[in-house]
């Protein structure tokens, strides 16, 4: 008899990145169950999946205990991606998302110790703060300035990728980081604040501007 693939669970689902992982793994036979509290994200971008019988939606912040649909599942992998990436949400967030970096992420490695699951977390460049080397290699350590603009992003991923490698050693749990440069594309927010984002719309802009004066 053919073995049921497993579950997975992802946080920040209806996210720019995440929604794009929800359809990696539905595509490819997988359940998912998707968490978000839609500070940030929008049902939009999962709302062509909603009537997939593996996919399943439940919104939630992931800072509060999990509703039992979830913790309750047999879950082989925890994907978080659940925090504000934009500049202009996690300023207005900041509370926000230093508490999803935190507790949030506490939350969800526990959750993955429990079921012994693989735990993978979005992190960003940001973890470098402002960095005096170009390229950063893996062994650059950063120059983060803890009061700065951007320090509740900032701070929240690095404490974040700190609590994650104490589980792994503490705990074995099975963990793994990807840090995240620039990425852009469909379903991202035209005013997300980043630069590819801000340069793109800066283009269309002129664009449309020239192509009216030239009228």
């Amino acid at each position: 008899m053919k073995q049921a693939k497993p579950t997975i669970l992802i946080t920040g689902a209806a996210g720019f990145l995440g929604s794009y992982l929800c359809d990696a793994y539905i595509t490819r036979g997988y359940k998912v169950i998707a968490v978000d509290n839609l500070s940030t994200g929008t049902e939009q971008n999962i709302a062509h999946l909603i009537s997939n019988p593996n996919f399943t939606f439940v919104k939630h912040d992931i800072c509060k205990k999990l509703p039992a649909e979830v913790s309750t599942k047999n879950i082989a992998i925890v994907a978080n991606l659940a925090s504000p990436a934009s500049p202009p949400q996690y300023q207005r967030l900041a509370i926000e998302t230093l508490m999803v970096g935190s507790i949030g992420v506490q939350n969800m490695l526990e959750l993955a110790r429990k079921k012994k699951a693989r735990f993978f977390q979005a992190s960003t460049s940001e973890v470098y703060g402002d960095p005096e080397v170009h390229p950063q290699p893996e062994s650059y350590k950063g120059c983060v300035n803890s009061y700065g603009p951007r320090s509740m992003y900032d701070e929240a991923k690095r404490y974040s990728e700190a609590l994650i490698y104490v589980y792994h050693q503490k705990y074995k749990v099975d963990t793994a980081i990807a840090r995240f440069f620039n990425t852009y594309g469909a379903r991202m927010d035209p005013n997300d604040g980043r630069v590819v984002s801000n340069f793109i719309v800066q283009a269309l802009w002129g664009a449309t501007t020239d192509y009216l004066w030239r009228r």
